[in-house]
């Protein structure tokens, strides 16, 4: 018990130490993480050891959602999440799709995040217009909605129609959300420090690193310079396919904070009643989805990481468009061979050279049972 309490106070103290920037900010910002990480942790531990009617989370005495049902451990992660805002939620996004890392039900839960808040003025989308490329929304679009398309946590998106009739989406980015994120992912990666050194000594998951990878992923989807040299390079790779469409970037309405991409229209992938009444055959439709992943995958070796229905539109003569382009990945020729191995291991039922697959791509751990691996993949066979 002791050595428990001596954790936890430690933890603590990290959450509290001073780092780096505004002193005022940080503490106020380390209140709010530590009462979100208490009050949904508590519901972590009391609801599996059947104390739940002794702490009724449920009953929304402490600003939860008021519900006839206990929450689930799940639940009570995406609600810290959700409570601890964009920083944690684009976290918890990254996260979702990372089988590798999460059981099913939570993966499930992370994926409902909703990355929305409340639209900034039209006084400061203009600002910010005029002060990234020089002129006011009105000297350089024909027509500029005031009414956002979207407004995520990052930035928010406008519809806009260039001189020549061109129409773009024109994204900008929120005031002050990359000094709000790069303060939380500073703290996060301290806190990743404590963990591996308290709960995972032997650095079986490599916690660090692990943080590393999405404060990286966060950090790029910041920089809307970034985000348009991403949408160039899958239009040079995907230049010869046109069945899949790439939004045009216009560079000199571009900057770090400001993005101008042609928009793209189209049916929602997951609209299937709609996609049926236009004649498209879905089973074909799923085919030439599954085709741009592996290509993407295996031939250009670089990827689109957030392919949700909402960045995906089918058009009558079944292409399919990409938008958003904030996260990507790289997967190395080391990897993709070993990918291809798995893929081969798996269609000819070669369990063997599956295991090795599976260690050379790091989804085992360092002392995994080869055996009982063996054994369980026979067995789902």
């Amino acid at each position: 018990m002791m050595a428990r309490r001596t954790t936890w106070f430690r933890a603590v103290r990290l959450v509290w130490s001073r780092p780096r920037g505004t002193a005022k900010q940080y503490r106020r910002r380390r209140r709010e993480i530590l009462s979100a990480v208490s009050r949904h942790g508590l519901g972590v531990l009391v609801g599996p050891r059947r104390f739940g009617r002794l702490v009724p989370f449920h009953w929304g005495l402490l600003g939860h959602q008021r519900r006839a049902v206990p929450y689930t451990r799940a639940e009570h992660v995406r609600l810290a999440v959700e409570d601890l805002g964009p920083t944690f939620i684009k976290i918890g996004q990254i996260a979702s799709t990372r089988g590798d890392l999460l059981p099913p039900e939570y993966q499930r839960e992370l994926a409902h995040l909703q990355d929305a808040a409340p639209p900034e003025s039209l006084d400061f989308i203009r600002e910010t217009i005029e002060a990234e490329l020089g002129r006011p929304p009105e000297m350089i679009f024909e027509h500029f909605d005031a009414v956002p398309l979207a407004a995520a946590s990052i930035g928010q998106a406008h519809a806009a129609t260039l001189p020549d009739g061109t129409e773009v989406v024109v994204k900008i980015r929120r005031a002050g959300v990359a000094a709000h994120v790069e303060r939380d992912l500073e703290i996060l990666g301290q806190l990743a420090e404590t963990a591996a050194r308290r709960w995972d000594p032997d650095g079986q998951y490599d916690i660090p690193s692990l943080a590393a990878e999405f404060c990286q992923t966060l950090r790029h989807e910041l920089d809307y310079c970034r985000e348009a040299q991403n949408a160039e390079r899958f239009a040079e790779n995907f230049a010869a396919d046109h069945k899949t469409i790439i939004p045009r970037v216009y560079p000199e309405f571009s900057t770090s904070r400001v993005l101008t991409l042609e928009r793209m229209r189209g049916m929602n992938v997951d609209d299937l009643a709609v996609l049926e009444a236009a004649g498209i055959d879905c089973s074909e439709l799923s085919r030439r989805a599954a085709e741009i992943t592996l290509t993407m995958v295996f031939e250009h070796g670089f990827f689109h990481a957030d392919p949700h229905p909402g960045n995906l539109f089918v058009h009558a003569d079944s292409s399919i468009a990409l938008i958003d382009f904030g996260m990507v990945g790289v997967v190395d020729l080391a990897t993709r061979r070993a990918l291809a191995v798995a893929l081969l291991a798996t269609t000819t039922g070669n369990t063997e050279q599956l295991i090795d697959a599976f260690a050379s791509l790091g989804v085992t751990s360092r002392n995994f049972e080869r055996q009982q691996l063996a054994t369980d993949l026979e067995w789902s066979r």
